[in-house]
């Protein structure tokens, strides 16, 4: 019985090791390119209307995944569409940088989203179940790693921006690391996903109140994140009057605190529940976001961009967490089904960021964007706690 528990223990503590290296892979891949917006977008002389009509690529190769990534996860399991998508993910990246003019970007960029969005699918999926194992809230450790290796994906790329590496030279070396990851951490991932390969599943199934509630602040967290993604580097560029150089710290900051507080998130969840924290989040993003539009200085704005981070920190890890719960049998579909609305705000976000800039300001946009963290704290009042 002892050498069954320690066995027992040895292969849950491998799995979780493997899921977060895994997902620090993919927020390692999608930080990359974030981290490099602003050159590209000096590159190919696009202004700020063009950039976020651009940025709208992502979040549709991204939805066009949801429906697909939840029907091949039932069938064939997370563990291989993690692989297949973890590749696919990285292999795409080096493209971003390749591009010569917007069609070319637009495309690769739908391309990336969508393999980026199967790779998410599965890793939440892989979640959910080593969360299982250990009955107990871990799922925004998970998190913790994406963000973190978001904040190493942000920081590289400042640094290959410093040293004039052109984005397709930077984004090889993170395709050929990202290889090895996958190529490492997939053969420890969890195997027992029972897939249901004769089984016939929509490709899309309508969510019920629980997971359409889940889907909707997933959907107001979203576009303050994609917001914080996109247009960080632009926002500190153009309205704070950073140098190139230090444009980026602004979205630093951001992943710095996203990644911090996602891994003490489980903590708090437990001591005062999932309503309470939900609430909290919305708060701190609504109000570092209308920091930094109302005091449009160096040192507000990051103090901003850190309330931000903290505030969106653990939205999506206790949706998600919450979703593969109401539908153990699959877990995979539910992700789907909430991811789904929940990236409506990426499609949402970077066009309504560039409109607004447009037409007003920056300041501007930014500040309806605070009111989505408001929504954040209203919505959750309907959560279970």
């Amino acid at each position: 019985m002892l050498q069954e528990l320690t066995i027992s223990h040895s292969y849950k503590r491998t799995s979780r090791i493997a899921v977060s290296a895994l997902f620090f892979l993919t927020g390692l891949c999608f930080a990359s390119w974030a981290s490099r917006i602003p050159t590209i977008q000096e590159k190919l002389h696009l202004s700020e209307g063009a950039l976020g009509g651009m940025l709208l690529a992502l979040p549709i190769g991204s939805i066009l995944s949801m429906p697909v990534a939840g029907v091949l996860v039932d069938k064939y399991g997370s563990r291989q569409v993690l692989m297949l998508a973890g590749l696919l993910y990285a292999g795409v990246l080096p493209t971003l940088g390749l591009a010569t003019s917007s069609w070319q970007l637009f495309a690769c960029l739908v391309i990336f989203g969508f393999c980026g969005n199967m790779a998410n699918i599965a890793v939440n999926t892989q979640a959910v179940l080593v969360e299982a194992m250990y009955g107990r809230s871990i799922m925004a450790s998970f998190h913790g790693l994406w963000s973190l290796g978001g904040f190493a994906g942000a920081s590289i790329g400042s640094g290959m921006g410093a040293l004039r590496v052109v984005p397709y030279q930077h984004f090889l070396m993170i395709m050929v690391l990202a290889i090895i990851i996958v190529a490492v951490a997939i053969r420890y991932a969890v195997a027992q996903d029972a897939p249901n390969a004769q089984e016939k599943t929509p490709l899309f199934a309508w969510p019920d109140k629980v997971l359409l509630t889940l889907g909707v602040i997933a959907f107001c967290s979203m576009i303050c994140e994609g917001t914080m993604f996109d247009w960080s580097g632009v926002y500190f560029k153009k309205v704070i009057g950073a140098p190139p150089e230090t444009a980026g710290l602004g979205y630093n900051a951001f992943m710095f605190t996203m990644a911090g507080f996602r891994f003490i998130a489980d903590f708090l969840t437990v001591r005062f529940g999932t309503k309470r924290v939900l609430q909290l989040s919305g708060a701190l993003t609504a109000g570092g976001l209308l920091i930094a539009v109302l005091l449009p200085y160096f040192n507000t704005a990051i103090l901003g961009f850190l309330l931000v981070g903290a505030g969106v920190s653990s939205v999506v890890p206790l949706v998600y967490s919450a979703a593969g719960r109401s539908m153990p049998s699959s877990p995979g579909r539910a992700l789907a089904s909430v991811s789904t609305i929940g990236y409506l705000g990426f499609l949402a976000g970077p066009p309504l960021i560039g409109l607004i800039a447009q037409t007003t300001s920056l300041r501007i946009s930014f500040s309806v964007i605070a009111v989505m963290g408001m929504c954040i704290a209203i919505m959750s009042k309907k959560v279970k706690a």
